[in-house]
């Protein structure tokens, strides 16, 4: 099997699973309760949080646990949004972003809020003259992703926090779900107020993440209840999960640093050999774009029906998020990067792993030699 979904989620790793077995049936107390189960789960809940603030460098109290992906980006949105409405109503944000962000955008503007959507050159980056020239005097919030979900192209957040520093009325958040162990990205010290994580993306489990929130910064919380994670995300803590997330954290910085240099050249690899294939182009940029996602356009062909056929070979690969990939519509993200239709309409994502090995892409390669050919003589299209 050759699996090169790496970006829609990973395999967990051993050692995660094992972390994550082990303190669910030996630490199944609640950290809120008061008796000797509830204190030793509390105790090794402050374990993992103090584990994970070491890695990224943050403070304990940075750190609210979440669900995942869209859950953090909807807390930092929705609760930075509310939290600052008295002072404006106005979001920037850019066209390119994961449907969690672009969704809560399109949201919050049937609740009074008004959004610029910035748009992104042909390498797929936001330009820090738009963002300039985008604010105003409503503005109160921006949201770039660190590195994107289709493409890879990775965006110039420092340069972004760097220059609303001292802006005190506008939060940056920033979505960090495919760069983090992957794309080093300081906090402290940053500029940047709000940052998501989730772990399934780094060999953790499905069901956590968390939101970095800088000291001092306030977000309105969507949940109410036992005010757990420093009342901004009321609900029993899976102690499990982020005893295991801390784990697939550590062990993914460590992996991926060892692994860069087979990335990169893996990467290399792949957008050469798509370079030299009539009707393929590559839309990863070659400048300022993440190690492990390379997006190429397969001209004359429906991305839906490659990924079955690689699927049948046992190559497992995409085309746009998986929160995005059952809807047959051309890539939002291409779309606002070419404006070519066709090319937005035949993405394909290939996203690897620190395990991927250059004979995996070899073998991508030579199935994609095969079906491909026969896809576009069924369609009877011309190249």
């Amino acid at each position: 099997m050759i699996y090169l979904d790496n970006s829609a989620t990973t395999l967990p790793f051993d050692e995660v699973l094992d972390t994550y077995q082990k303190t669910a049936i030996r630490h199944f107390g609640n950290p809120s309760s008061l008796h000797d189960y509830g204190s030793e789960a509390e105790q090794l809940l402050r374990q993992a949080r103090q584990s994970i603030a070491n890695i990224l460098n943050i403070n304990t109290g940075e750190i609210t646990f979440t669900s995942g992906g869209t859950e953090g980006n909807n807390i930092a949105i929705k609760g930075a949004a509310y939290a600052r409405r008295a002072r404006g109503n106005h979001i920037i944000t850019s066209a390119v972003e994961h449907p969690s962000v672009l969704e809560t955008c399109r949201y919050l503007e049937n609740h009074g809020f008004e959004v610029t959507y910035l748009p992104v050159d042909e390498e797929g980056h936001v330009k820090l003259q738009d963002v300039k020239e985008a604010v105003r005097e409503e503005t109160i919030l921006v949201s770039i992703m660190h590195v994107n979900h289709e493409t890879g192209a990775v965006q110039p957040v420092e340069k972004i926090a760097e220059w609303l520093r001292g802006r005190e009325k506008i939060r940056f958040h920033i979505d960090h779900v495919q760069g983090v162990a992957k794309v080093p990205l300081p906090l402290k010290n940053s500029g940047i107020d709000l940052c998501t994580v989730s772990a399934h993306k780094i060999h953790g489990l499905k069901g956590i993440g968390l939101l970095y929130i800088r000291e001092g910064v306030q977000v309105e919380p969507l949940f109410h209840g036992g005010g757990q994670e420093q009342n901004v995300r009321s609900g029993t803590e899976n102690l499990p999960g982020i005893v295991a997330f801390a784990k697939a954290l550590r062990l993914s910085f460590e992996r991926y640093q060892e692994a860069k240099s087979t990335l990169e050249k893996n990467k290399e690899m792949l957008i050469q050999a798509c370079r030299e294939r009539e009707g393929m182009t590559v839309n990863t940029p070659e400048n300022d774009s993440a190690p492990h996602i390379v997006n190429v356009s397969v001209f004359g062909t429906r991305p839906e029906i490659v990924i079955q056929a690689l699927t049948k070979k046992n190559i497992h690969v995409s085309s746009k998020s998986a929160c995005a990939a059952r809807l047959q519509t051309a890539s939002e993200v291409l779309a606002a990067q070419f404006g070519h239709e066709e090319r937005a309409e035949t993405g394909l994502r290939f996203s690897f792993s620190s395990e991927t090995k250059d004979a995996d892409i070899k073998q991508l390669m030579s199935a994609l030699d095969e079906v491909v050919p026969e896809i576009r003589r069924v369609n009877e299209v011309k190249i």
